[in-house]
């Protein structure tokens, strides 16, 4: 299996109250990270036949926004094992629940979805990996540990992104 695991766009400011908290969805700049993010990953072939979110809404939009960009036609299914202040162990049985899928796209949130990368890749979690919002990480589980083939977010992205739009070469004059 190849897991895409994913931290949620931005939402703006967190809200306090918890309840409040919850419903926040996306802003603009959020959005715009899902399309963004969606179309790095179509450019790296991604195919994903499984996609697992955070019942929380800015996951939830955040997971909605890049399946639709990458042409995913089923539903978004809600894993509680991808929610703030998730346990390890629920992640790990969640996992085995689409061990038989080729490629799953996990949205959740920090600081566990970061906790949780750096356990899966070294097995006793000594690895700190930040993730931005919208970042993604590629972590292929046919190796023991799993191994991180790359990590990427919506910053560097659009740097790459801009970079290739622009000419690399020196403008000279012909005569």
């Amino acid at each position: 299996m190849i897991l895409y695991l994913m931290r949620h766009a931005n939402a703006g400011l967190s809200r306090e109250n918890p309840t409040l908290d919850a419903k926040r969805g996306l802003i603009k700049e959020g959005k715009e990270q899902c399309v963004l993010m969606a179309r790095v990953l179509s450019a790296l072939k991604v195919q994903v036949d499984a996609i697992v979110s955070s019942p929380l809404k800015r996951a939830l939009q955040t997971a909605q926004f890049v399946g639709t960009e990458l042409g995913f036609e089923g539903k978004v299914e809600i894993g509680n094992a991808l929610a703030r202040g998730a346990d390890f162990g629920d992640f790990l049985e969640m996992l085995a629940a689409y061990g038989d899928r080729e490629g799953v796209l996990a949205v959740g949130h920090n600081p566990t979805l970061f906790q949780f990368l750096g356990r899966l890749i070294t097995s006793n979690g000594g690895a700190s990996i930040r993730m931005r919002k919208g970042a993604v990480a590629c972590v292929d589980f046919k190796n023991h540990p799993p191994r991180l083939h790359w990590l990427i977010d919506p910053r560097s992205a659009r740097a790459l992104c801009d970079s290739m739009q622009k000419s690399s070469r020196t403008k000279s004059s012909r005569k």
